[in-house]
């Protein structure tokens, strides 16, 4: 026995179980756990737990899913690609035939660590890091696959606990690129005036804009659980914003509120309205991401209902984006962003869905710098050639170039990151930093958090977006800000509420 198993279980002790499993082994008999073995070849029993867990689960199991198979990903390609090849340790032996032999679905003869072990441990901590509950729901199949290769006699018991260490391993080094997100949602302080409690949803105007063909059966849902709601749905020939002003006026007469079934975008505008006409806003998850029902803690709509119900309400900041003069404004809930951010965002986030957050960042972030320009932008009275300067409606976490939350909405921040493009080989510096997971550290990165930004540029076409939309800079300059505690948003009441009453 090669070193490698003996940092694990004695060289005898290791020997002693193995045979006494395959003494135990029975002959010309099929059981669950060869076939539940050969189930877990390639990642195919890890793909299928991932589909069912994007199907069937929420925003943090679609989450779990995705690290579950980047951890899966890192552990597979250490353990047959860099430990095996290094140790080169042979199969155990049954009746004096070695196992690699009588098995044509084992590829390798190399027989630490175990591949296998090491898929099924990664995928199972990865889940667990951002869904301990589908975790517990998995473990136990990780742990028949583990015991199943000493089972079949391909793996010591050394070789699974060295994969098993690896796929832990892998698990937690996913959390270098793509920290975890808390379970707590974001802080906010309670209204000065407690939100209407509309029982049945009486009084709620609710605006739905259609999205993925699902837009009946969301109607219904939204029926069956405020069946007194007076619901819209956006048709081809609606105009949004219009649409949402009339619900919302709708709304301050009768003392009600706004409610919204959409995306970020449309819950952009229909925040925009609920300023307009002071009312409070429902925002109900009907878009691809979700990022401010996310940041409230949102998952379904059943969680906003009951909040409606009763009247639990929290009041959030809201940024600013303004021409010098004040003459035109845009309002935004999230980030704010100019440079090649927007096409950047858009292409990770469709990306996303197939390959995990960090991958498509990686594969994005190249694709975009490749056909992209620097753009020269003065803030603030200081000149900046900039690839992207992104602006958070509040702190987000983590530091670097991945934002991906915010712990309270009503700080009266911005969160200002620039990713400088003046310095030599910037382009290539960045691209390294975001594969390294390095950013933070980075030269490249400039980070601040400022209540006001000035920002002009002399360039005819400079796009910006807000909230997933994207527009182009018509003024020369542009001042960001905060509208501080500017709009009440429905949320089911819990611990981590402000209790200002400010």
């Amino acid at each position: 026995m090669t070193a490698f198993g003996s940092t694990f279980i004695p060289r005898n002790l290791d020997r002693a179980l193995f045979a006494r499993m395959a003494a135990a082994r029975p002959r010309g008999v099929q059981s669950v756990l060869p076939r539940l073995s050969r189930a877990a070849d390639h990642g195919v029993l890890w793909a299928g737990a991932a589909a069912a867990l994007g199907v069937f689960g929420g925003r943090s199991a679609r989450r779990a899913a995705l690290r579950g198979l980047g951890s899966l990903a890192i552990a597979s390609t250490v353990s047959n690609l860099v430990a095996k090849p290094t140790t080169r340790r042979t199969r155990p032996v049954i009746d004096q035939v070695p196992v690699a032999r009588r098995l044509s679905r084992t590829p390798h003869t190399t027989s630490f660590p175990s591949g296998h072990s090491a898929s099924a441990a990664a995928f199972t901590f990865g889940v667990a890091l951002e869904s301990p509950r589908a975790a517990l729901l998995i473990a136990p199949l990780a742990g028949a696959v583990a015991l199943s290769r000493i089972y079949v006699g391909v793996h010591y018991p050394s070789d699974v606990l060295a994969g098993v260490a690896i796929g832990a391993a892998a698990a937690a080094l996913t959390s270098h690129w793509w920290p975890t997100r808390p379970e707590a949602p974001a802080t906010a302080v309670q209204p000065r005036l407690p939100a209407p409690e509309l029982a049945d949803g009486a009084g709620l105007s609710l605006v739905v804009n259609p999205g993925s063909g699902l837009t009946g059966q969301v109607d219904d849902s939204l029926r069956d659980l405020l069946p007194q709601a007076d619901i819209r749905t956006l048709k081809p020939e609606d105009d949004l914003v219009g649409l949402l002003d009339e619900a919302a006026e709708r709304a301050a007469r009768t003392g009600g509120a706004l409610g919204v079934c959409g995306g970020d975008g449309t819950v952009n505008a229909a925040a925009g309205a609920a300023v307009r006409h002071g009312v409070p806003l429902a925002v109900f998850p009907g878009g691809t991401f979700n990022h401010f029902a996310a940041d409230l803690g949102i998952e379904t709509m059943e969680q906003v209902a009951q909040a409606v119900r009763a009247g639990d309400a929290v009041r959030v900041d809201l940024g600013r984006v303004a021409s010098a003069d004040g003459a035109r404004e845009k309002i935004f809930l999230n980030t704010f962003s100019l440079g090649v951010y927007p096409e950047l965002v858009h292409l990770r986030e469709r990306l996303g869905k197939w390959i995990g957050k960090w991958p498509a960042l990686a594969v994005s972030l190249a694709a975009v710098l490749a056909t992209s320009r620097p753009t020269t932008v003065t803030i603030n009275g200081v000149e900046r050639r900039l690839w992207l300067l992104f602006a958070g409606n509040g702190v987000y976490h983590p530091a670097g170039f991945t934002p991906s939350y915010r712990p309270s909405l009503d700080d009266g921040l911005l969160d200002i990151r620039t990713v400088d493009g003046s310095l030599p080989l910037a382009r290539t510096r960045l691209l390294l930093a975001v594969l390294t997971g390095t950013l933070h550290n980075s030269r490249v990165l400039v980070t601040g958090q400022v209540s006001r930004l000035r920002l002009e540029t002399a360039e005819r076409q400079v796009l910006f977006a807000y909230d997933g939309e994207v527009t182009e800079l018509t003024s020369g300059s542009l001042v960001l800000g905060k509208r501080r505690q500017a709009v009440t948003v429905y949320r089911p009441a819990g611990p981590v509420d402000g209790v200002s009453s400010l």
